[in-house]
């Protein structure tokens, strides 16, 4: 029964990891078959961790077939005005709970991913870590699982803000703007800086559409 449990927890987790990685982008249909070789798991875990991805939204269903899931305008821009409260509201405990320790970490990471700068896609992988720190850094459960969720939901857009021109050098210094925020254990400007981020992103994401739309 374990066994069973695991690879049903493991074939959830690897197909996630695909779409979050965009080896699988939206529109491209799912097959239990190749997902089942590809992965080395049995085709019951994958039908069942294909169930669950579209009982949660991150796939539709396209007569017998399962595709990934895409996010039209609307919903692109509900999903940003979610993600600015929720993410927000971390940056505003963080500064209030965060450890030395887990501040130490952020600014680690801060130095860490300068590297990335002429890495676009490498960067918007550190950028989610760096966002899952501070989730993490909340000490509120609760908001974590929803932020979760609404990540879930962000690897559905095809295409990564970052990957604009000056982009990546904008993201770092936003990263230290909230970093120094919490450190200074100012709720207020950590919210803020948060939510500046999330803005600038959105707004950026809203030009790269324009352009792929030309």
């Amino acid at each position: 029964m374990n066994d069973i449990k695991t690879s049903q927890k493991d074939a959830y987790a690897l197909i996630l990891e695909a779409i979050d990685s965009h080896s699988y982008v939206p529109g491209d249909r799912l097959v239990e078959s190749e997902l089942a070789e590809r992965f080395g798991v049995s085709r019951t875990p994958i039908r069942e961790a294909l169930q669950r991805l579209e009982t949660q939204g991150l796939l539709t269903r396209d007569g017998r077939s399962l595709m990934v899931a895409s996010l039209d305008h609307n919903q692109m821009a509900e999903l940003y005005v979610v993600r600015g409260e929720l993410e927000g509201l971390a940056a505003r405990l963080a500064a209030r709970h965060a450890t030395p320790e887990e501040v130490g970490v952020l600014r680690d990471m801060l130095e860490a991913d300068q590297a990335f700068l002429n890495d676009p896609m490498a960067l918007s992988r550190a950028n989610r870590r760096f966002h899952k720190q501070i989730h993490l850094a909340s000490h509120n459960r609760f908001l974590v699982q929803q932020l979760d969720l609404v990540h879930r939901s962000m690897a559905l857009l095809a295409t990564t803000s970052i990957a604009v021109e000056g982009r990546p050098e904008d993201t770092l210094a936003e990263h230290n703007a909230i970093v120094t925020a919490i450190e200074n254990a100012d709720g207020d400007a950590a919210d803020a800086a948060l939510r500046d981020h999330i803005s600038k992103a959105y707004v950026t994401r809203l030009k790269l559409d324009a352009q792929a739309t030309r």
